[in-house]
């Protein structure tokens, strides 16, 4: 199985690492728009071959890794070059403009649309590593529009890699992910950029940052090069996720200007709830 991992940095790298564990028989070919990241790709061993996009044409699966701008643009690229058995899938935070791209698409049917909902706050080759994809979601989007047996193929992948299915159409699955992932992105890198302006001692703030603080602000050292296009391809759900937002801390704040401390309890009580909702999930 011939298997083109387009994008070798957390996500594409850690899918290689996998598929590489997973099948014996897999030969891993990396493309990336980075002479670097396809050196330190080979050099870690989880690609055989340096590659490139005129040799799609021999691939049996290709992972399409990429910030979401770029993807929309090389996913019909991809679509063009390979043969009729060869599964596409992508790895996207954002799903309806990346299948809108290939809607009309002759080879629509090999594309598969994907969402793992797995990371860490780092990138590039290096970030990679193995087993990130266990016991992790994989959103499927407008699974009906892909061929069936391709379907089967990129089902016992994300089987053997451990993960879990969930299908959703892509309108509602750039809406809910503005919730639960760009959400949270966007609050902790102003988290970050709040202390760094406020603490103009940098020393002071590694002295008294504790655990709490270390986890809120940690996806703020998540790539911009990833994230920026993310928040533009999604842009009309993620500002209302930032309305609500901020409709809550304005009223937060004018409990406390007004001394209710007694709501402030009872709001973080009622949001205690979260912890039986999330209870076996994170």
């Amino acid at each position: 199985m011939n298997v083109f991992v387009i994008g070798l940095g957390l996500i594409g790298g850690s899918f290689a690492i996998d598929i590489k564990a997973a099948y014996n028989e897999a030969n891993i070919y990396g493309i990336d728009s980075s002479q670097e990241n396809l050196d330190m790709a080979l050099s870690l061993g989880f690609i055989d071959y340096k590659s490139e996009m005129g040799q799609l044409e021999k691939a049996d699966v290709v992972i399409v890794a990429i910030p979401v701008d770029v993807a929309v643009k090389v996913l019909p690229v991809v679509l063009d070059q390979i043969h009729d058995g060869c599964l596409v899938f992508d790895v996207g935070s954002t799903k309806e403009k990346l299948c809108k791209s290939v809607s009309d698409h002759v080879k629509r049917r090999n594309y598969l649309a994907a969402h793992p909902i797995a990371g860490t706050e780092f990138s590039g080759p290096k970030a990679a590593i193995a087993n990130l994809y266990r016991e992790k979601t994989n959103i499927i989007c407008e699974v009906e529009k892909t061929a069936f047996k391709l379907q089967e193929k990129g089902m016992e992948i994300f089987s053997r890699l451990g993960m879990r299915i969930r299908y959703m159409d892509p309108a509602s699955h750039d809406k809910h992910i503005a919730y639960v992932s760009h959400l949270s992105h966007i609050s902790s890198f102003m988290l970050g950029k709040t202390v760094i302006q406020k603490e103009k001692n940098e020393r002071d703030i590694f002295d008294m940052a504790g655990s709490g603080f270390a986890s809120t602000v940690r996806l703020a050292k998540s790539s911009p090069a990833m994230w920026a296009p993310i928040f533009r391809q999604n842009k009309e759900n993620v500002i209302e996720t930032l309305d609500e937002y901020i409709a809550n801390l304005k009223q937060f704040r004018e409990l406390m200007e007004n001394d209710d401390f007694s709501s402030i309890f009872k709001e973080m009580e009622d949001t205690n709830h979260i912890k039986s909702i999330l209870n076996g999930i994170v």
